[in-house]
């Protein structure tokens, strides 16, 4: 393989602005592939991918270099070196590139893959908080699983399209696609493409949404005709497959607390044809008093620290903090203790996160029961999903009852 000099700028650029000025690798990536529009797919795959590969390793990669964060140019420089020296890409003979010792890069390597936390490049916090919540041998399997790279996994949007049609739609459009056991809606698409610019997504037939995102929705138990509050809805992937389970009919009041996330729903939900969605800000405690015991069914998709979902954020391992941990712990619980009063008697409600704590799933439903307003609910099941057994997103979601 050989490197392109704009191609290797675009990645420096990316990973500086992500590493020294806190920019995400979502945004960092699109706004590097919109830098030189005569880039094929081949090249915006090798810039999406490098960067990616970068933040996922940052620390593995500057322990083998020898360099700290801020990064200086030459230091970022450096980092690149020990990606093309661990990927067996020749180095070539360019300014930026010191004389990199190829055999010490491999040594280093080699003695850092001994341990944990180096080899799958985490901060020694999280390394900690998940060692000693979830066990020695399953966060090691867990994190491996975690560091690999997210495939892209489709939603059907059945209020459109069934998922046969679907399929041939996108194989006319040259994306091969799979479909995926226990996964009613879902499909997988066999190589990585840019769905987005398909005129299937245009035309509304699918969402992109992991495979465990979409267990959600069907864990809450809707049907046509219902109330049903969404009470963390952001931009709604669960809110329109919500709607799309409850073909169209009944209400679904989505809420959150950012209008922005809700405007993206609205734009979302009319590409989508889903016409049964009401869009609430959570600007005070009227919008939830007025709705309590008004409900049939509540999701409440909480805040959380998002470490289910480490393989599609992998810049989250850097910009998350132990005390944000703490504190979004006080936050489900007061947002369970609150969101619960929508739901009427016999009415259920899904308690879900994309973590695999413990202590931000079971516990925090344990903690609920156990409280005043929990005590009018009984626990019916739950599903811990792990990346490391479903091969998609960890994700955690409870179903109670009220009686």
């Amino acid at each position: 393989m050989r490197l392109h000099r704009n191609l290797t700028y675009a990645v420096i650029d990316s990973i500086r602005d992500i590493f020294n000025e806190g920019e995400y690798a979502g945004k960092a990536v699109e706004k590097a592939l919109k830098r030189d529009k005569r880039w094929g797919s081949r090249d915006r795959k090798f810039v999406a991918e490098t960067i990616y590969e970068i933040v996922r390793w940052k620390r593995l990669y500057a322990e083998i270099a020898n360099v700290k964060e801020p990064f200086s140019r030459p230091n970022l420089w450096r980092l690149f070196s020990v990606w093309c020296v661990l990927k067996g890409i020749p180095l070539p003979d360019w300014n930026q590139i010191e004389p990199t010792p190829t055999r010490r890069i491999k040594g280093k390597f080699d003695e850092l893959s001994k341990i944990r936390k180096y080899r799958e490049s985490v901060p020694d916090w999280m390394d900690e908080l998940c060692a000693s919540e979830l066990g020695e041998e399953l966060w090691t399997t867990e994190l491996a699983a975690l560091n690999k790279q997210a495939e892209v996994i489709l939603r059907v949007n059945t209020l459109n399209i069934t998922k046969d049609k679907l399929q041939k739609v996108l194989a006319s459009e040259n994306i091969e696609t799979e479909t995926l056991p226990n996964h009613p809606d879902a499909i997988k698409l066999t190589a990585r493409a840019n769905v987005f610019k398909t005129e299937a997504f245009k035309k509304g037939y699918f969402e992109v949404q992991d495979a465990s995102s979409q267990l959600v929705a069907d864990y809450l138990d809707v049907e046509p005709g219902m109330k049903v509050v969404d009470t963390c809805a952001g931009a709604g992937g669960k809110t329109l497959h919500l709607s799309a389970l409850m073909q169209n009919k009944g209400q679904i009041i989505a809420m959150d607390i950012y209008e922005s996330k809700l405007r993206k729903l609205k734009v979302r939900a009319k590409r989508n044809k889903a016409h049964n969605i009401d869009l609430r800000v959570i600007d005070s405690t009227k919008p939830i008093k007025k709705l309590h015991n008004k409900a049939d069914r509540v999701l409440i998709d909480a805040p959380c620290s998002g470490l289910g979902v480490l393989r599609r954020n992998p810049d989250s391992k850097w910009k998350l903090q132990p005390e944000f941990v703490d504190n979004i712990k006080k936050t489900q619980q007061e947002v369970l203790q609150s969101y619960s009063k929508m739901v009427k008697p016999g009415g259920k409600l899904v308690y879900a996160t994309c973590s695999i704590l413990p202590s931000e799933n079971q516990e925090q439903v344990d903690k609920f029961l156990t409280s005043e307003s929990g005590k009018d609910f009984t626990f019916v099941k739950d599903k811990k999903v792990l990346a490391s057994e479903s091969g998609y997103d960890g994700f955690y979601m409870a179903l109670l009852e009220k009686k």
